[in-house]
């Protein structure tokens, strides 16, 4: 078996006041999964489970993000999550606070011959 590509998708997520790199993480990743349907595991005859699925997020301050907390976004299959620096973080004007974007990017696989 090999792993093979399957599906790229792309989100973005915010954290408006908080500057929860977290909470902005988890909106990305839902953002690139909520607007897909995918059938290719089931087209292909595997279960839902065996989907493997390597999320990759950017944001300014890549320590600040619980990996945990994103990986339970999941609805299906096996994650991995990878966070890199990246995003955006724009402060206000009072310079107290911040708006925090993340994006994320999904790749999903499935061992096939």
């Amino acid at each position: 078996m090999a792993k093979k590509r399957m599906v790229l998708e792309i989100g973005m997520g915010t954290d408006i006041r908080g500057s929860d790199s977290t909470k902005a993480a988890c909106r990305a990743l839902r953002d690139a999964l909520w607007h897909n349907s995918l059938s290719i595991a089931p087209a292909l005859g595997k279960p839902l489970d065996e989907m493997i699925v390597d999320v990759h997020i950017g944001v300014p301050r890549p320590e600040t993000v619980d990996k945990a907390e994103v990986l339970k976004v999941l609805p299906y299959g096996r994650g991995t999550v990878t966070v890199v620096e990246g995003g955006l973080e724009i402060r206000n004007d009072e310079g107290t606070g911040s708006t925090l974007i993340a994006n994320a990017c999904a790749i999903v696989s499935l061992d096939i011959a």
